[in-house]
């Protein structure tokens, strides 16, 4: 018995869509922890770890419910994870990317479009 949401390989497009939906949830999902453990009291603390947990869990669903291979497809999860962690660590703590963190993510980039994009 198979569970009824798997989705049969996807096409590109959906493949894109929920490899960043993924790397969306699961940076937020940290963001909330970091902001629970560090950032928040009394009842913050435990809403902001709350949508952590939420974030987390659908973030499992989402990358797990396709049918892929994931190990083919984690040089464009990992880009995508390391872009909106960026984006979130810049909007929800005012943490720009300093140069290092800029060579570095060049770097993820480069890296995901070998593992995405070099044929064998």
């Amino acid at each position: 018995m198979s569970f009824p949401l798997i989705l049969r390989e996807p096409g590109p497009l959906l493949t894109l869509l929920l490899l960043g939906a993924a790397a969306f949830l699961e940076a937020f999902g940290d963001s909330c922890f970091q902001s629970a453990i560090y950032r928040s009291t009394g009842v913050a603390r435990f809403l902001s770890a709350g949508l952590g947990v939420l974030a987390l869990a659908v973030y499992g669903f989402t990358v797990n419910l396709p049918r892929w291979d994931f190990g083919r497809l984690l040089g464009v999860y990992v880009v995508f994870f390391f872009v909106f962690a960026q984006i979130l660590a810049w909007f929800r703590f005012q943490q720009k990317p300093s140069l290092p963190v800029c060579a570095g993510g060049a770097l993820i980039i480069a890296g995901g479009c070998v593992i995405s994009f070099w044929r064998a």
